[in-house]
């Protein structure tokens, strides 16, 4: 098989699908890689070291579209990237589809096969490829969080950590899975005051239990939202129904209460975000205020920190790229039931109950 590997366009997006180690493995397996020039200089990975691998430098990003059947990204591909796209084509990539309607039809249109990292399941059903994004996010998320609660940067002017006869600041995760456990590690480094609020008892319990009284845990009800967020200095949203839309915990009335100059950081951005106010931003101009509340919404956090995140990312990517490539796409989904619930969009089809709910849509199981 041939496979494709471009250079992400998407605003300071610097990670690269697939590293010149698994270049060697794939060649290895006997497929053919065709690497956009300088796909993988974000990452660290010059193109001499892609070409010593074994691949095969495209001239133009048409070239490497053309030539392959499998086109492995990081990101979602932009509009301006789907005219490339032909009948009968795999697109292996994050999708998050359910909060991009524009992007679901024109790929239904070019009746690709769209395989959406996020929504393939692991044999005990976690979700594997989205976790090590995940786990980077919700680190990343408190500690942008502390630097926009800088006054210099339209914030309170709060340090998290407090100082001896200062409190610290008060920090507020809602959902405790991957993004907010990682979070909650941080923030609690940090030595802020942290609130967890999640759905799962069971959850909250085995947090509970982990920081021993060094954090609060609530139960997921409007009360306790109102209560935890209007006190907080930075509340960071961690909510996650993969494949679909994320619930609009916080409303815009909610953030006209918050403290002025205190800070949000929604990491379900993705998935349309769980607060009201959430619009997509970039790192080019990552924030904007409502109400007097920052907000930072950026959809591609790990971006910023591509050597981290792309061996994070390739590390539970590969196999299934080494599967598809070697078994066909077809024979793959049926021998994998997990990875067959990350075709969320087949021969103009929408193969994801999720993707087709947000949207109105009619969905088409795959199997």
């Amino acid at each position: 098989m041939v496979i494709g590997v471009p250079k992400e366009i998407k605003d300071h997006e610097y990670r690269v699908s697939v590293t010149p180690e698994g270049v060697r493995a794939l060649r290895q397996a006997g497929h053919d890689i065709v690497v956009e020039p300088s796909a993988g200089v974000g990452s660290g990975y010059s193109d001499d070291n892609y070409q010593s691998a074994g691949a095969t430098l495209a001239r133009s990003k048409e070239q490497l579209f053309e030539r392959s059947t499998l086109i492995v990204k990081v990101k979602e591909p932009l509009l301006s990237e789907c005219a490339l796209f032909r009948p009968g084509q795999v697109l292996f990539t994050y999708l998050h589809l359910a909060s991009l309607p524009e992007l679901t039809k024109t790929l239904l249109d070019t009746k690709v096969t769209a395989i959406a990292y996020e929504t393939i399941e692991a044999k005990d059903g976690t979700l594997p490829m989205l976790k090590p994004m995940s786990e980077i996010a919700g680190r990343m998320s408190v500690q942008i969080g502390a630097r926009y609660l800088e006054k210099t940067q339209g914030g309170r002017g709060l340090l998290l950590a407090g100082v001896p006869g200062v409190e610290p600041g008060k920090v507020v995760v809602l959902g405790a899975g991957v993004v907010g456990s990682a979070a909650t590690r941080i923030a609690v480094g940090m030595g802020a005051q942290v609130t967890v609020i999640n759905l799962d008892l069971e959850r909250l319990r085995s947090l509970d239990e982990l920081y021993r009284g060094r954090i609060v845990t609530r139960a997921s009800t409007q009360a306790a939202i109102e209560e935890s967020v209007m006190a907080a200095d930075l509340v960071i949203g961690a909510v996650l129904v993969p494949g679909a839309r994320a619930p609009k915990l916080v409303s815009r009335a909610l953030v006209a209460r918050m403290k002025p100059g205190s800070v949000v950081v929604d990491v379900a951005v993705d998935q349309g975000g769980c607060f009201e106010t959430t619009k997509p931003t970039t790192h080019s101009d990552p924030v904007y205020v409502v109400d007097g509340v920052l907000h930072y919404c950026v959809a591609n956090m790990p971006g910023i920190v591509p050597h981290t995140s792309t061996i994070a990312l390739t590390n539970e990517t590969f196999p299934y790229v080494l599967r598809l490539a070697s078994l066909g796409v077809a024979e793959a989904i049926r021998a994998d039931a997990g990875l067959a619930k990350g075709v969320n969009l087949s021969a103009g089809n929408i193969t994801c109950r999720g993707v087709a709910d947000a949207h109105g849509l009619r969905f088409d199981p795959l199997m």
